[in-house]
């Protein structure tokens, strides 16, 4: 974990009351410019709402720091390891009127994955007390790398259509966000090396935007001022009445809905703890300060868990401690938590331009299918780093027979002819997607079986492998 090394902040580390408001205020903008391209692609390619967005990332940030006692420099921005869940919820193919099958978005499914994202968040909440009350080694043999990196692989591989799809509408603007993307994280310097996914988005739509692809229509017909989120958005839509929704073809009622959101979507929590760790252990390193053991990860997950639930209220999406703000860190050696607070309050500004948000909305398809491309498969990508760097050992049967039933299930039942599986318990029908499905029996099955020799906290580069962030 993080060193407490004597080396203070005379030497390296500027104390942010020294720069006086107008460099913090500079700061935090520039916090707020790192983390805007990964958090606002959540919503577009999830159909979620851009300004809930920015206000939940704020206000959930904001939370955070309450909740941790304001001494972790942490931003929390929108989850990437959750589209997965959303497209289960959301998406699935049909024919259209030429007799091809495409995926379709279904946006008034959108509540019913919130509710599950909801729950997952309160996953959160229940591991802080096993934290608290078991410290984390003792929980953390329940989802060895063994588990959470064959989950992480699936979540990337069920998601890679859909990105090739957004590519085939203009291949060209695709290859061209996918190849601003690879300069910048590979030859970039400074802020150009952490924000590459915005640098990506910016120049394929600018390009497009000249070229007459971009429709800017909604965006003339915007307000400048308006509410972030509305009403038919968020989970409390869903009270009240009876009746039933379609899901992947079939009539099912509203209470069997929401429980196969809850329980599809919930195991994903498992894959964001994870990350959730690596990110307190990277911020510590980063800052040469131990928040493993102050405030600890109990209030750490807790902060992160309850700003989950908050923003998935309110139709935005699950929240997550964010990799490219500690790379800001990094870079200014500024780690007053008060400039994070800054950048919140920016997110929050932001959130109340529906102009803004339109422009945001008004991306290429194309655009978004290139950064899609590289995000979907770095999310694989991850979950093999996970596998490798935790060295776990295949020679062993019990770890083969685990990753073989995880994979095995999560692909299997998703591109099977019913894209779930589907049961009735009484009257309310249920369908688990093959991620639910597989991350459940990979968690029993690695409890079951003999040889479990997972111990958290002595690897440390493995303890912060999962990191969902480009």
């Amino acid at each position: 974990m993080a060193k407490n090394s004597a080396k203070d902040t005379n030497q390296a580390i500027y104390d942010a009351r020294s720069l006086g408001a107008p460099k913090m205020t500079v700061l935090g903008l520039q916090h707020m410019f790192a983390m805007f391209g990964a958090t606002v692609l959540v919503p577009i390619l999830t159909g979620l709402n851009v300004s809930a967005t920015l206000l939940f990332a704020g206000l959930g940030t904001l939370l955070f720091h309450l909740l941790t006692g304001g001494i972790v420099p942490a931003f929390l921005g929108s989850s990437f390891a959750f589209l997965g869940g959303y497209a289960a919820i959301t998406t699935w193919e049909e024919l259209n009127e030429a007799g091809e099958m495409v995926s379709v978005l279904h946006a008034d499914m959108l509540p019913y994955a919130c509710v599950g994202v909801f729950c997952a968040g309160l996953l959160y909440v229940v591991m802080s007390l096993l934290f608290k009350a078991f410290g984390a080694r003792k929980v953390m043999r329940f989802f060895p790398p063994i588990v959470t990196g064959p989950i992480i692989i699936c979540i990337g591989l069920i998601l890679a259509n859909s990105a090739i799809n957004n590519c085939a509408a203009n291949w060209w603007i695709a290859v061209l966000a996918i190849a601003v993307v690879v300069v910048c994280n590979i030859w970039g310097k400074g802020m150009l090396k952490i924000i590459p996914i915005l640098m990506g988005v910016l120049v394929s739509y600018v390009v497009a935007a000249l070229c007459g692809l971009v429709d800017f229509t909604p965006v003339k017909e915007a307000a400048w001022i308006g509410v972030p989120f509305h009403f038919k958005d968020t989970v409390f839509s869903l009270f009240g009445g009876e009746g039933t929704v379609n899901y992947l073809g079939k009539e099912i009622s509203k209470g069997g809905m929401i429980v196969t959101a809850i329980i599809t979507i919930m195991p994903i929590a498992i894959a964001t703890m994870i990350e959730h760790i690596g990110d307190i252990c990277a911020i510590s390193s980063t800052t040469e300060k131990n928040f493993i053991e102050k405030p600890g990860l109990h209030r750490t997950m807790l902060g992160d868990g309850l700003a989950t639930s908050l923003a998935a209220l309110f139709g935005a999406p699950a929240n997550t401690t964010y990799g490219e703000n500690t790379g800001v860190l990094a870079l200014t050696k500024v780690y007053d938590p008060r400039v994070i607070r800054i950048a919140a309050a920016f997110a929050i500004l932001f959130s109340f331009c529906p102009k803004f948000a339109a422009l945001i909305s008004a991306m290429p398809t194309a655009t978004i299918g290139g950064v899609s491309l590289i995000l979907y498969g770095m999310i694989s990508a991850v979950g093999v780093r996970n596998i490798v760097e935790n060295q776990v050992d295949f020679t062993k049967s019990r770890n083969v027979i685990i990753c073989a039933l995880i994979m095995g299930l999560a692909l299997g039942v998703n591109f099977s002819a019913a894209g779930a599986i589907a049961f009735s318990i009484g009257r309310v029908n249920i369908s688990l997607s093959g991620l639910a499905v597989a991350a459940l029996v990979g968690i029993i099955v690695n409890a079951i079986l003999p040889g479990n020799d997972y111990t958290f906290g002595v690897n440390e580069q493995g303890d912060q492998a999962v990191n969902f962030k480009v």
